[in-house]
């Protein structure tokens, strides 16, 4: 059936009520939900604070349940690792037991390790039930650091000979023996791991302390000694001359070959000692193993210095060379090793003090020597003192390095007495500058060595005047003494030290003369004449030829007879000085300075009063005795 507009329009408004309806039913029903949620919220909120107030505990209960947990397993875990050591120890045990050289080396101390770190967890834990197992890990790692130095010292001593002969390498210049690489190897192992152990019981303990540094020092330095102490001996047995007056030579003392030895020796176990020990340990154990052989040392040059002291006059040069050579030996060690330096200044001290000491006694023991002679040759030869001071001023120049180093030490002038001379000694070695001959040193024993001829040239002087009385047999005595001291510093490297000073020799060369031509001086008086004449008659001078027989004619007898004395007074003198010239014990050079010397001062005086009186004899030769030719051939016999 059809459906009209109106119909239709109502069914749609029907429809939309129904739609309203069902939308207002709803709304109402979302209302009372709203409400009862709220009102449940309400209820919720409520006991949510309850719930709060309850798990706030719970939750902190739950965290201490969750660290006592990891703490329970972290106890498990060490007492798992515990178990561990415990249950290996057997093993650990039996390469303890079989050692280093059956188990090997680096077997051997990963096992230690091992066990020495199971030994430190379980020190760490403080559990009572591993005590016994603390005990018995200690007593293994005791055996095996026991067993680590026992086998330290048969490998070394293996390696160690008692000694070795010492010339065989230093006549071949070959270097001492060292210790085979593997061996160093072994030891240098060894030696890290019981160090470490030391280092950490001991805290800031002492090197050398170490089990191994002291096994070490033992048996190396009774090598050492051993193999030096032939050289030693040597060193002092060589002192011993066969004759007690002979003067010390260079090198005639075995302390240099000892020096030489040690120090080679010494070298080569400072390099052992470098490759086996780590480098904080190298000074204190070097020093360790050297000691004894030091000691040796300084009771071998105390036993030299009392030597030296009881013949300073012969062997004082012994001293100097001690000096430089120890003391070289002393600046190379330093300079490779760093080390002993103290040491062997200290074995050095009574040496260099001797050398120091002696310049002083050898000045006064010249003057000593001198003053106490009791008679002198009437004939003004030279006396064996005079040749023996310059020897040892020439024998000094074969030392002047240690003796430059020694002037220096106590100062210009510083020889003048003993005190001075021990004064300001320290036990220091100088470095190696002071070694250096520089223009100081030398100029300084210049002043030592002029000094020393004067004292000899006063003493010589003083004692002449009171033994041998007259001037002229003194000047040929102090002329004799000069000359031998010029001619032997002229024949040596002396010359060079001391011709700038050679003008004390001059003085006294001058001293001499004047004292010996004295004679000259008398007889010339005898030459001079003094005649009263009127000025008409009165003898031309240096006018052309002198004719002796018209200036006789114009002297009165008075004259003439005094004329006649002249040449008597005057042969008879000179005969005397001629035969007694003869007489004198004159050096050459001596001999011809004197002759030459007479000739000048008596000669022309001699002519010009032969010329002018020759004829008062009229050539019989009854009052002048010479002529102009043979007394000139007279002074040539002299020279």
């Amino acid at each position: 059936m059809a459906v009209g507009p109106n119909n239709a329009r109502h069914a749609a408004d029907e429809e939309a009520r129904a739609e309203v309806d069902v939308l207002n039913s709803r709304l109402e029903k979302t209302t009372q939900l709203t409400k009862k949620i709220q009102a449940c919220l309400g209820r919720l909120d409520a006991t949510g604070k309850s719930v709060h107030d309850v798990a706030g505990p719970l939750n902190s209960e739950t965290k201490k349940l969750q660290v006592l947990s990891h703490n329970i397993d972290s106890v498990i875990a060490a007492i798992e690792r515990l178990r561990q050591p415990a249950d290996s120890k057997n093993d650990e045990e039996q390469i303890i037991r079989m050692g280093p050289d059956k188990a090997g080396l680096s077997n051997y101390l990963a096992s230690i390790k091992r066990l020495s770190k199971a030994l430190n967890d379980m020190k760490a834990s403080n559990l009572r039930s591993t005590q016994q197992t603390v005990a018995e890990l200690q007593r293994l790692v005791k055996s095996g650091h026991t067993q680590l130095e026992n086998s330290f010292d048969k490998v070394l001593r293996s390696e160690t000979p008692r000694a070795i002969e010492p010339l065989h390498y230093i006549t071949k210049d070959k270097q001492f023996p060292v210790l085979s690489q593997d061996k160093i190897v072994r030891l240098g192992l060894m030696n890290s791991y019981v160090s470490g152990v030391h280092r950490q019981s001991a805290g800031t303990g002492a090197p050398q302390e170490s089990p191994v540094a002291k096994i070490y020092a033992e048996i190396r330095s009774q090598y050492l000694a051993q193999t030096l102490g032939n050289l030693a001996a040597a060193s002092t047995n060589t002192a011993k001359k066969k004759n007690a007056d002979a003067i010390y030579r260079a090198g005639t003392n075995g302390i240099g070959t000892y020096a030489q030895a040690m120090e080679s020796l010494f070298l080569s176990e400072y390099e052992n000692i470098c490759n086996i020990f780590m480098r904080e340990d190298w000074g204190p154990v070097f020093q360790a193993t050297c000691q004894p052989s030091l000691v040796e040392l300084g009771r071998t040059l105390r036993e030299l210095n009392s030597h030296i002291k009881t013949h300073m006059n012969t062997d004082c040069y012994l001293a100097y060379e001690i000096v430089e050579i120890v003391s070289s030996l002393s600046n190379n060690l330093e300079e490779r090793t760093g080390e002993l330096k103290s040491s062997l200044a200290a074995s050095l001290k009574p040496v260099r003090e001797t050398a120091k000491s002696s310049l002083a006694e050898l000045l006064e023991d010249t003057k000593r020597r001198v003053t106490s002679l009791q008679m002198l040759p009437s004939d003004g030869a030279p006396i064996p003192v005079i040749s023996e001071t310059v020897q040892r001023l020439q024998s000094m120049v074969d030392f002047l390095r240690p003796i430059s180093s020694i002037m220096i030490s106590i100062g210009d002038g510083g020889w003048k007495s003993a005190t001075a001379s021990r004064g300001g000694v320290t036990e220091a070695i100088p470095s190696l500058s002071s070694f250096d001959i520089g223009a100081d040193g030398k100029e300084i024993f210049a002043h030592y060595c002029a000094d020393t001829i004067e004292a000899l040239m006063v003493a010589l002087d003083g004692r002449a005047r009171v033994l041998l009385q007259k001037k002229p047999v003194i000047g040929v005595f102090l002329a004799n003494s000069v000359t031998i001291i010029e001619r032997m510093i002229q024949a040596s490297e002396l010359a060079g030290l001391l011709e700038p000073r050679l003008q004390v020799l001059d003085q006294w060369r001058k001293k001499a003369t004047a004292m010996y031509t004295e004679t000259c001086r008398d007889l010339s008086v005898y030459l001079f004449d003094v005649i009263h004449t009127s000025r008409g008659q009165r003898p031309t001078s240096g006018q052309g030829a002198v004719d002796s027989a018209s200036i006789l004619k114009s002297l009165g007898s008075k004259d003439k007879e005094n004329i006649k004395a002249k040449f008597q007074a005057f042969n008879t003198g000179f005969d005397e000085m001629v035969l007694r010239h003869k007489q004198f014990s004159m050096e050459r050079e001596v001999r011809q300075m004197f002759a030459k010397d007479m000739q000048n001062m008596i000669e022309p005086l001699y002519n010009r009063f032969w010329d002018r009186y020759h004829e008062i004899d009229k050539g019989k030769g009854k009052y002048v005795k010479f002529d102009k030719s043979s007394i000139a051939a007279v002074f040539l016999s002299l020279y």
